[in-house]
């Protein structure tokens, strides 16, 4: 009989320390953050896909159509076009394109243009159907946002 007291002792220890653990953690505040409706900052070391930096002066891109980029990129996933226009000193940006399915995140594009014209976006929710949702047309890109 002593042994069927002594197994009632340590459950209803066992139960207290349960019930413990339980009310506390009812009572702590909340640290998860429900998704898609609320949404946490990024980092600053967060590396998205690259997008064309947007200049302040002028409205535009900075992109010099010098192709450091898409020679410094190893998986080939950057194709930029440009044109040389009359009365236009330079040439002018006619196409920039990343293919983000062969993209690795190196950064060597990044850290190869000159003119600082790439950067990685802030963009982490990327989720697609189908592969033309992660051909990115960055020129457009740059056109569209505010």
């Amino acid at each position: 009989m002593s042994g069927y007291f002594s197994e009632l002792i340590t459950g209803s220890k066992s139960l207290v320390a349960g019930l413990s653990v339980t009310l506390k953690a009812i009572f702590s505040p909340v640290v998860t953050v429900q998704y898609p409706r609320e949404k946490i900052g990024v980092t600053p070391a967060m590396r998205g896909h690259i997008d064309l930096v947007k200049d302040e002066k002028s409205g535009t891109h900075r992109c010099i159509v010098c192709l450091s980029c898409m020679k410094a990129c190893p998986c080939q996933c950057i194709v930029v076009e440009g044109e040389k226009r009359e009365g236009v000193k330079g040439k002018v940006l006619t196409l920039f394109t990343l293919d983000f399915t062969k993209c690795s995140l190196c950064g060597l594009c990044v850290e190869s243009c000159r003119p600082n014209a790439i950067d990685f976006s802030d963009e982490y929710e990327l989720a697609g159907f189908s592969r033309e949702d992660f051909y990115y047309d960055l020129l457009q890109r740059v056109k569209e946002r505010p």
